[in-house]
This record gives C-alpha cells, structure tokens and sequence, in this order.
C-alpha cells in the first residue's frame, strides 16, 4: 500500500482499545523517528517511550484527561533541548565525525559559524527552534506508524511543566513539546472512526509558482 494510502487510513485516533502493539512494531516506528531529519543534523530532542502504566496515568491527569494516554500500548513524550550551548553542539559534531572516520576537526568552521549565530538569539528562540526539530520526528513516527495500521494520536493537549517534572525532563536540560499514544482503535466507541478525512482543497492549500 502506498504512503498517501496509509496517510488516509489514519486519524487522530479519540479512542484505543488497550491493546499493546507487537515490540518490532514500536522499534520500526521510534527508528523512523531516529531518522528524520534536523537542522544541521543536531538532533537537539530526545523522546520517552513510556509503557509503564503508572507513568501514563500520571501523564492523563495533567493532559485533559484525554483516555488515550492510558489506553494506549505506548506514549511517545519529544522533549527539546531547553537550549543550545557550544557544549551540546561539539558533541554531535564530535560523534558525526568518529562515526564517519573523519578527522575531528573537519567541522571546526561550521561548528564556529552556527554558534556565532545561535548564542545571540536568546534561550527563547533556542528552544523554539530545537522543539521544530522534534515536530519533523514526529512526523517521521506518524507516518510509520500509519504504514504499520498502528493508530497514533498526536497530542498538544497537556501541560508542559507538569510533564516535564513527572518525567525529571528539567535535570536533563529538556522540555516537553508534543506527545504521540500508539495503539489501537476502539472502533464501537470512537465518534471519529467513520467520519471523513478533511483536509484543504488542493487549490487553496497550494500555491504554485511556475
């Protein structure tokens, strides 16, 4: 089946059954997410695999109440980088170069170059822009998870700091960003199941310079 038919076939699931999803399954999808792409190949994100229920239900109360979080089989928390420091930055270049054999300084001048442009924006910024990384993963992860039938549900719907301490994320120099549960369907009691996909009309979703 073809991405754009697997891309209908999903929606943001209202209601999982509690299932749990087969363990190679979760592992296609969080090395899809692994993959994506980012800027300058930093990587500035992290995400927590959480199928400890417990965890979950914790998560549920500070996220709506929203039932997908515990039925679901897992809960997939992005967490950004609170900010960049040259520190964080040597040490992805540092390991992009052992892993392709060059030598450690090859990057040098780039590596100058991007902080002389990052450090003067400000934390703000450094996380706003870290935390658009971690949208493109979850992207990544939406999409394998559909070619796989598994249901996933992109959340915005909780409180950041509240996640964040449940999961320690401050200590680690992270923040919560997005949550995506992984699972399946309760088709008999999802009002959203049978309803019809909706995007924008091609023609006013797309401008086409020629």
């Amino acid at each position: 089946m073809s991405l754009l038919e697997d891309l209908k076939w999903r929606y943001a699931t209202k209601k999982m059954n509690g299932k749990n999803v087969a363990q190679e399954k979760i592992d296609y999808i969080l090395e899809a997410a692994r993959l994506a792409p980012s800027s300058s190949g930093l990587q500035p994100f992290q995400i927590f695999v959480i199928s400890n229920q417990e965890v979950k239900e914790k998560i549920r109360t500070v996220a709506s109440n929203q039932s997908q979080i515990t039925d679901a089989s897992h809960v997939l928390v992005f967490a950004a980088w609170d900010c960049y420091t040259l520190e964080r930055i040597e040490k992805m270049f540092n390991y992009t170069m052992k892993e392709r054999g060059l030598p450690m300084d090859t990057m040098d001048d780039y590596k100058k170059n991007l902080w002389s442009m990052y450090e003067p924006l400000g934390k703000e910024w450094h996380f706003n822009h870290a935390a658009k990384q971690s949208y493109i993963s979850l992207g990544m992860a939406l999409a394998a998870a559909a070619e796989l039938k598994v249901d996933a549900t992109p959340m915005e719907g909780f409180e950041p700091l509240k996640v964040d301490e449940i999961l320690g994320l401050r200590e680690l120099g992270l923040k919560s960003t997005v949550i995506m549960t992984l699972g399946y369907r309760d088709a008999e009691n999802d009002w959203l199941v049978d309803m019809k996909k909706v995007r924008t009309p091609e023609d006013e979703f797309f401008t086409r310079i020629d």
